[in-house]
């Protein structure tokens, strides 16, 4: 875990003007801030978009823009390029940029646990009776869950077969089972009536995290204030979108007019139902939160499935001081 320090220097003298001007009466325009998140406004961002609606960056000082990612847009790119203060990201992303010297930095956890899964026919017991079933995934797992779920299940390289992201396949084929998110291809089933099992990687002992906030070192270097409190608006806003999800939703379709109000229904009730947000360490220590014993274990898994070298510096990946400052609490109403 890194540790850092803001220096006492002229601009701490500086701050201190600034805030007696503020008590004078003199007004302080509010500070702009980016944040990139990682697809098309959903509900898996609900809580930044709550806090937007709920005007908590506005009393937190802040001028908060929400940019969406989506399949064209690399919001990692644009947080190294400057256009944005901080990004949605997650663990394997991280890491692996941090292996090849790029300055990110993860503040905190959206949600404490990573949702993907597979999903199967009712017939399938749990991930341990998957056997000679076809399982469709997408290339990308084969940097992320694969090599866990092979080693973990003895599951053969045979068997996969490639997912294009349309369940009729699955729906098709008795014997086959498939990738998904909880609260994405679940819901697709859903609502083609289908009946289905769905088994999340993290139950059975997937380590890393589902979403990060993530920022740049120069960032968090000379912003660190103002990362503290957007971090602290976002996790309230995130206690608020659980508790009643409206005044972010409406914005969630303001953004992305494709996301009907049936699909915000399923994937709030699955965010509430799993504990993703509020479950795990954050129960204890608060939404958001993070831990170097976290990190280290997904380290671990990476090094030993050869997705990055084991020299990396991971605890150079995360910090837990701004995180660990805020203590928004799950029962903790929203200030």
């Amino acid at each position: 875990m890194t540790t850092w320090r803001i220096p006492r220097s002229p601009l701490s003298r500086l701050a201190l003007a600034v805030a007696l001007a503020c008590q004078s009466g003199a007004a302080l325009a509010a500070d702009d801030f980016t944040f990139m998140t990682s697809w098309f406004a959903q509900a898996e961002h609900g809580g930044f978009y709550q806090a937007q609606a709920l005007g908590l960056y506005e009393k937190a000082g802040l001028d908060v823009t929400i940019r969406m990612g989506g399949p064209q847009v690399n919001s990692m790119q644009l947080l190294l390029a400057g256009e944005a203060d901080a990004f949605s990201g997650f663990d394997f992303q991280i890491l692996t940029g941090v292996g090849k010297g790029l300055p990110l930095v993860a503040l905190g956890a959206v949600f404490q646990h990573d949702m993907n899964g597979l999903v199967t026919h009712p017939d399938v017991s749990g991930l341990d009776d998957i056997g000679d079933r076809t399982i469709l995934m997408a290339t990308s797992a084969r940097s992320s869950w694969w090599p866990w779920l092979s080693e973990k299940y003895g599951l053969s390289e045979d068997k996969v077969a490639p997912y294009t992201f349309n369940l009729q396949p699955f729906v098709a084929d008795p014997m086959a089972v498939q990738q998904g998110f909880g609260s994405s291809e679940p819901f697709g089933l859903t609502k083609l009536g289908a009946a289905y099992n769905f088994y999340t990687f993290s139950d059975e002992g997937y380590p890393p995290y589902g979403s990060t906030v993530t920022t740049r070192r120069d960032v968090l270097e000379e912003r660190a204030d103002v990362l503290e409190r957007f971090l602290k608006a976002s996790m309230e806003g995130w206690k608020s979108y659980l508790a009643d999800p409206a005044p972010g939703n409406a914005l969630i379709k303001e953004a992305n007019p494709k996301m009907s109000d049936e699909q915000l229904v399923f994937a709030h009730h699955h965010l509430v139902e799993t504990g993703a947000v509020t479950g795990g360490e954050a129960a204890e220590k608060g939404i958001g939160t993070i831990s170097a014993e976290r990190w280290q274990a997904t380290y671990d898994y990476m090094v030993h499935a050869g997705l990055i070298p084991v020299e990396t510096d991971w605890q150079a990946a995360f910090t837990t001081q701004l995180i660990d400052a805020i203590h928004v609490m799950p029962g903790d109403a929203a200030q």
